[in-house]
């Protein structure tokens, strides 16, 4: 089923990966327009994102460009009246920007901690601040929030990622949070929580460390960030109208699935 998304104009954050491959954003903001979309490609780096709109365009969709630092509160709020000046209204705003940083408690750096949060968690809640106004506009829309797996279930045997869990821990409690905020305004909230997709953003931990995220998986097959996106075109859809405040883990069952002891 072709157009879901037709007539919606979405935002999305860190739509360009930072390396060769498919990432999560990138996927998205495909999708997103394959389905219909006018998408706000959001980036740092407005050659990475302008790449992915002739991507897009060269598909026969319709994509631009937003360069800035959505970390940052004049940028969030640019980027959204950036959407509305140039299709009209905001619909969907996709939260994907993120980074990691490693560290248990006891050797994480306050500059890592501080970094970490700002960028995966008050960077969302910077953007919505200004995305829900637009969307309050436009009668409604849909925010979804990008999680891991790191927020949801304690990883032992990793180096540590004590901020990164946080941020992306937090995101649940914004999801929820914002989600009965605005339960009879028509603003849905919901969260991705991402398993161990094979990304740019962990190519650099080699192909031992994909093999077992690979096999650490209950269904022992890797994902893909086109697994993530499709997951995102539901939420963005009217399909998913009657939806809101759901933690959906996308990660071929980590998170709810145990192995029995034999």
């Amino acid at each position: 089923m072709a157009g879901r998304l037709a007539g919606k104009v979405a935002v999305v954050t860190g739509a360009a990966p930072r390396g060769e491959g498919v990432g999560n954003g990138m996927a998205t903001a495909i999708l997103f327009a394959r389905e219909g979309a006018k998408v706000v490609l959001v980036n740092r780096s407005a050659e990475r994102a302008e790449a992915l709109q002739k991507q897009i365009a060269g598909e026969g969709g319709e994509a631009a460009v937003f360069a800035g630092d959505v970390t940052k509160n004049d940028a969030a709020e640019a980027m959204a009246a950036f959407a509305v000046k140039r299709y009209g209204r905001l619909d969907i705003l996709h939260n994907n920007v993120g980074v990691g940083g490693p560290g248990t408690p006891e050797t994480v750096s306050m500059e890592d901690w501080n970094r970490v949060l700002q960028t995966n968690l008050t960077s969302s809640m910077i953007c919505c601040k200004y995305a829900i106004p637009r969307m309050l506009e436009g009668g409604g829309g849909s925010i979804i929030m990008v999680s891991s797996i790191a927020g949801a279930v304690g990883l032992s045997g990793s180096p540590g990622a004590v901020a990164y869990a946080t941020a992306k821990a937090g995101l649940h409690g914004m999801t929820m949070s914002i989600a009965a905020d605005y339960a009879t305004r028509n603003v849905r909230c919901n969260c991705l929580i991402v398993g161990s997709v094979h990304t740019p953003m962990v190519a650099h931990l080699g192909t031992e460390a994909r093999e077992r995220r690979r096999k650490m998986v209950p269904m022992q097959v890797e994902g893909t960030a086109w697994d993530i996106a499709y997951g995102a075109v539901y939420l963005a859809s009217d399909e998913s109208r009657w939806v809101t405040g759901i933690l959906l883990p996308i990660d071929g069952g980590l998170t709810g699935v145990r192995a029995w002891p034999r």
